[in-house]
This record gives structure tokens, sequence and C-alpha cells, in this order.
């Protein structure tokens, strides 16, 4: 990993083009809103990508150069092609960090990494969402209280079908009675991944400081410690000691 976190955004960029209410809350895209407050940190470097770009931005040599890719999808996970979503996940078994963020918990990726159908419950009223931090020892959880709010947002609900977590950092309720397994961490090969489900799109919950606080700490937290440039070892090796 070179001496700044390489993240790459990844957004599909489709509502905020076709609804103008959207475009409103996030005039340089979602992946913009994440970029910015993520570029003014002195150890992160940012850049963008999009589904209409070719190979939906996500070329080999990109993903050479990404040490955390983060994906915010909604309503063309299936326009993903199946190739690029198989490149994601080869570099993240060998290492590359992956945040999966709100609606992209039906993302193929997620979904490929999980090996379930990722589904939930949902709702859109605008409800008032309480985050509690539930392993306050996390790094994904530093710099937060107990809890946080947001005033309004889509309610995810429980069954959610995922795998047990390999850590649970955040479980979420909601003003009208659900709670959520709301920040989920994984590890899979030899890489990190974390799901984080606030950031609904007509609401600018991306702005919030400690959402932004989350995601910059799942970013260093997702960062691989060795090399990508190192292949997977699956080959037949010779003992190191003697055998009868």
């Amino acid at each position: 990993m070179s001496e700044r976190i390489r993240v790459t955004v990844w957004n599909e960029y489709l509502h905020e083009l076709e609804d103008p209410s959207i475009g409103s809350i996030y005039p340089q895209g979602i992946h913009g809103a994440l970029g910015e407050f993520l570029g003014k940190e002195a150890d992160i470097e940012v850049r963008y990508a999009t589904l209409r770009q070719e190979e939906h931005g996500l070329t080999e040599d990109v993903l050479r150069q990404t040490d955390v890719l983060i994906w915010w999808g909604h309503k063309a996970h299936d326009q993903v092609e199946d190739t690029v979503a198989e490149r994601v996940h080869q570099r993240v078994l060998e290492g590359m960090g992956l945040i999966v963020l709100h609606s992209a918990h039906f993302s193929k990726i997620f979904r490929k990494l999980m090996g379930t159908t990722c589904s939930l419950r949902w709702r859109e009223a605008g409800e008032k969402e309480r985050v509690w931090v539930i392993e306050q020892g996390h790094p994904i959880a530093e710099g937060l209280d107990h809890y946080f709010e947001i005033p309004q947002t889509e309610m995810y609900g429980e069954r959610f079908d995922i795998p047990e977590p390999d850590t649970l950092v955040f479980i979420s309720w909601y003003a009208g009675g659900e709670v959520f397994r709301s920040g989920c961490c994984y590890n899979r090969g030899r890489g990190k991944v974390f799901y984080f489900a606030p950031g609904h799109e007509t609401h600018p919950i991306y702005y919030q400081k400690e959402v932004q606080q989350v995601i910059k700490n799942a970013v260093r937290w997702a960062a691989p410690i060795l090399s990508l440039s190192k292949p997977l070892s699956g080959d037949w090796v010779a003992p190191l000691e003697p055998l009868d």
C-alpha cells in the first residue's frame, strides 16, 4: 500500500442526474459528496468511478491502484457487468478493502461476497434513525458517542439476510419500531468488508458529521496491510522440516 490510502468512490450516478430534487441535495453526485470530505484527510487520496463509464470505471488498472473501494448503488444493480463484479471480488480476496453503503446491500459484489440474498425489510417515511454504537473499542467507532441520530432516513429492518458479521459495530433503531444491523464487518480472503446502512439518496445524510466520521474510520480500518501486488498462494510447498 502507498503512503496515502488510495480510495476509489464508485456510484451509479443516476438518481442525481434523473431526479432534480436529488440532484439539488447532491449536486456533485453522491460520490462527489463522499469524496469531498474524504479528500480533506491528509492520509487519503480519492478518485471516482461511475456506472456509465467504460467498464464502469473499474478497469484492472484502476483496481490495482485502489486500496479501498467505496460502493453506492440502488436502481441499476443488474446493469453492472458480471465480469466487473468478478474483478472486484478477486481484488477483495487479494486484500483490497470494500465499503458497501446503504442500498448497495443488493449489489452483485456484496451478494457474491456474502453468499446470501442480502434482502431486508424497508419503508420510506422520512423517520428518525438512532444508530447505537455497540463496539465502542472498534476502530470504526472512534470519535463517536454511545449513539447518534439521523433526523430523516429510509427504514431498513430485520430480517437482514446476511451471514453473521465477524464484528457488529452498529445497530439502528427507527421511529417506527424496527431495528437493524447497520454496521457489519467481514473478512473475505485478505480483504476487509464493511457494510454501513445510513445514506438514502433523498436525504442529506452524507453531510452529517457522525456519518462522515464512520466512513473515514472505515476507510482506515479497511485499508490493506499486505501489498496487493503479492498474489494469493495456493501452490504445493515443500515441508520445512525433514519428514520420515
